[in-house]
């Protein structure tokens, strides 16, 4: 009976085997191996000059001179970090965040228990503390087998006698050639076919050395996570205080000249109307004057509606009516609104905050504009499910694709708007738009603000 493998599995394997057969030839490859080797030296040369500094500052405690080299120490780990981080920069593309500066204390004794508590410079000591037994589990572990293939593929060439050892694999000799013998030349083969095998291999040990690095470097170099945080909310919370504020200079403007100019031509018509009415007296059954009134109160008429229509609109910009009855509807009306037939799909078990509710929806009325205007899609969904503490709310649709987060100038526009709304709440936006499409805005938000 013949096995039929599937066609997915065979893609899977053909796929794998060109990322392996292609790994050793790749930019990546080698700039992780040059990044373990120059951080290496840096690493050992920090610990060095730091254990030298250290030592000394116990030494000399007794007096005040140890204590300033102890914190002259801890800035000096400040400063050995920013070289570590734009190392990884150079190296790898690996961009970690700046922490949080030193405090600017005056005064020399209010210098000292600033240095002394500055958490970033002790986590800095602590990743180069760190980094030494991980750079000896690498020498072991990774680069070993970098060196091995590279003496399995020149040990045709190093010597017609003598050994080849590999230290993961225990020891391959290739045995003494004696005048051209078979059996040297047959172990010489195999020592290189076995450097050849260990030149595709190489790169993978190294990268998952490459990786626990980055990552210890991403949480010892970079900023603490509550001084994150807490920077995020207070740019999030500055951007949508100017957001605020320019939705509320833009609404003054439309009822300055919008609104209030409406208003003022309808008291004026109705002022002339009136005028013209007591003019009248015992004439009012002229025929050319009724008709001057006519026009007149018609034109009021209309002015009053259009700004009736002004004030509705400004007001569904404040606050949706539709929102008076909860998200299922207010989705509802949004969708059947947008110009590309869209499918609506809501689960929610408690209805949340106001503000959420709020944010909820010009979510959804900015992606679904969006999807309207730019995709080019011929069909859409929106949906909206609760999941314990958090409303997520995802909109699909089959466009062209390549949506992003752009900022024009300091003004947040578009989906960085949103971005910025959704931040102010410790929410959460992502996109995933490729070129081709299709497209997925998905916005984590909390139950309540």
């Amino acid at each position: 009976m013949q096995v039929r493998i599937p066609e997915e599995r065979v893609e899977q394997v053909s796929r794998l085997s060109r990322i392996i057969l292609r790994e050793p030839f790749q930019t990546r490859c080698w700039a992780e191996l040059g990044y373990f080797l120059a951080s290496s030296v840096l690493a050992f040369a920090v610990v060095v000059a730091l254990a030298v500094l250290g030592i000394a500052g116990l030494i000399l405690t007794f007096a005040l001179v140890g204590v300033l080299i102890l914190a002259g120490g801890l800035r000096a780990a400040r400063a050995f970090g920013r070289w570590q981080r734009a190392l990884a920069w150079q190296a790898l593309g690996d961009e970690v965040a700046e922490p949080e500066p030193p405090i600017a204390a005056p005064g020399f004794f209010r210098w000292l228990r600033a240095t002394w508590s500055d958490g970033t410079a002790w986590r800095a000591v602590l990743y180069f503390a760190a980094k030494v037994p991980l750079t000896i589990f690498g020498v072991w572990f990774a680069l070993s087998v970098w060196i091995e293939a590279l003496l399995g593929l020149l040990s045709p060439f190093i010597s017609n006698r003598g050994s080849t050892s590999f230290g993961l694999l225990g020891h391959l000799t290739a045995g003494n050639v004696d005048g051209g013998s078979p059996v040297g030349l047959a172990a010489h083969f195999g020592v290189f076919m076995t450097g050849i095998l260990l030149l595709f291999i190489a790169p993978w040990p190294m990268r998952i050395v490459v990786s626990l690095d980055r990552r210890m470097m991403h949480l010892l170099l970079g900023p603490n996570s509550s001084a994150t945080r807490v920077r995020s909310l207070q740019e999030s919370r500055s951007r949508t205080i100017d957001t605020a504020t320019e939705t509320l200079q833009r609404i003054e403007r439309n009822l300055h000249d919008g609104t209030q100019a409406q208003l003022v031509a309808l008291a004026m018509r109705l002022g002339q109307a009136k005028e013209k009415l007591e003019d009248l007296g015992d004439d009012a059954g002229e025929a050319a004057d009724l008709e001057v009134i006519r026009q007149l109160v018609d034109e009021a008429h209309r002015g009053a509606k259009e700004a009736i229509t002004d004030l509705r609109d400004l007001a569904r910009g404040i606050h949706p009516p539709a929102l008076d009855t909860g998200l299922e509807n207010a989705f509802t009306t949004l969708a059947a609104r947008c110009a590309v037939p869209t499918e609506v799909q809501v689960s929610i078990q408690a209805r949340p905050s106001p503000a959420i509710e709020a944010i909820c929806y010009f979510c959804a009325a900015e992606l679904l504009a969006n999807v309207a205007q730019h995709a080019g899609a011929s069909r859409a969904s929106l949906s909206c499910a609760q999941h314990g503490p958090w409303l997520r709310v995802v909109v699909r649709d089959d466009g062209r694709g390549g949506a992003g987060i752009n900022r024009v100038g300091s003004s947040s526009s578009g989906l960085a708007g949103l971005a910025d709304r959704v931040n102010a709440v410790d929410g959460h936006l992502s996109i995933a738009s490729p070129s081709a499409g299709p497209t997925v805005v998905t916005v984590d938000l909390p139950t309540s603000a």
